[in-house]
């Protein structure tokens, strides 16, 4: 059979040229022959199974340089255990894809409820669902400081993910709680700040639900701290008004981080809720 120039090989195959000459050059599939006066190179129709289990190799996700070493062992068990590990990637990489895929549709949701809002300002009070959070402990109170200190603690908390190998992804919800005991002292003071997790988040310690129930809730936007203290100051006047009990831990959530900076500083829209019994 006639051999085949370097573009009909790569034509019979879907592949580029230079693909082929990368391959040459790594020694992971060399030309049949090559014309030492024109330096053509020229293949055998034959070498197409090799090349058919590179490109089955690369789509499995392994890197040249890891075919060439498996293919040049030519051991079936070794491509046996490639394969387990890479289909336990595989499942590491469609687990991410799956946080992600749920990340965004929260901040979909966030962003339709930050247009579908009340008023700013005004309380209401809502039915909330079950949801799970994971606690990160800061070494200052939060609310005896301004908004450059509060950038500094989420520095801290981004740093706590990656040293803990946390999505990454859930930074996009951070919110920050007063435990009932502080609450019913009438102080605003915590050091805990947490992320929103999905339900199948796999570790335990930091991990609490905030249960199902209803909650006393107002919303507004803020560059400062100081406005949630003022909006705290309502909403809790609310619940004393009209003689409902908390029955919980106090949530300050930020619903959506704006894309209008003042003074380079952040924009959030928040929610303060507090769970109540209506008596």
């Amino acid at each position: 059979m006639d051999m085949l120039t370097i573009g009909k090989m790569a034509k019979l195959n879907n592949i580029s040229e230079q693909a082929l000459r990368l391959y040459d050059k790594m020694g992971l599939l060399k030309p049949d022959y090559v014309d030492k006066q024109t330096g053509y190179r020229y293949y055998n129709i034959k070498q197409c199974a090799r090349l058919d289990m590179i490109s089955y190799m690369k789509e499995l996700g392994m890197s040249l340089k890891q075919i060439k070493e498996h293919l040049d062992r030519q051991d079936v068990d070794v491509i046996h255990e490639v394969l387990k590990r890479q289909k336990i990637l595989i499942d590491e990489n469609i687990k991410k894809l799956k946080q992600k895929q749920k990340a965004i549709v929260r901040s979909i949701e966030n962003y339709s409820r930050y247009a579908a809002s009340p008023r700013k300002g005004v309380v209401s009070i809502e039915q909330l669902p079950q949801r799970k959070i994971y606690c990160y402990s800061c070494s200052i109170n939060i609310y005896e400081h301004e908004l450059d200190a509060y950038e500094y603690m989420l520095r801290e908390l981004k740093s706590h993910i990656l040293l803990h190998d946390l999505p990454m992804i859930y930074f996009c919800n951070v919110g920050s709680i007063i435990r009932k005991d502080v609450l019913d002292e009438g102080r605003l003071a915590s050091n805990e700040i947490f992320l929103f997790i999905d339900d199948d988040f796999e570790a335990s310690n930091g991990v609490e639900v905030i249960p199902a129930g209803t909650f006393a809730c107002i919303y507004f936007d803020s560059f400062s701290f100081y406005k949630e203290k003022k909006y705290a100051g309502i909403l809790l006047e609310h619940i004393k008004q009209n003689n409902y009990r908390i029955v919980g831990d106090y949530i300050c959530e930020v619903v959506a981080e704006l894309p209008i900076f003042k003074q380079n500083e952040r924009n959030m829209f928040i929610r303060l809720q507090i769970p109540i019994e209506l008596c």
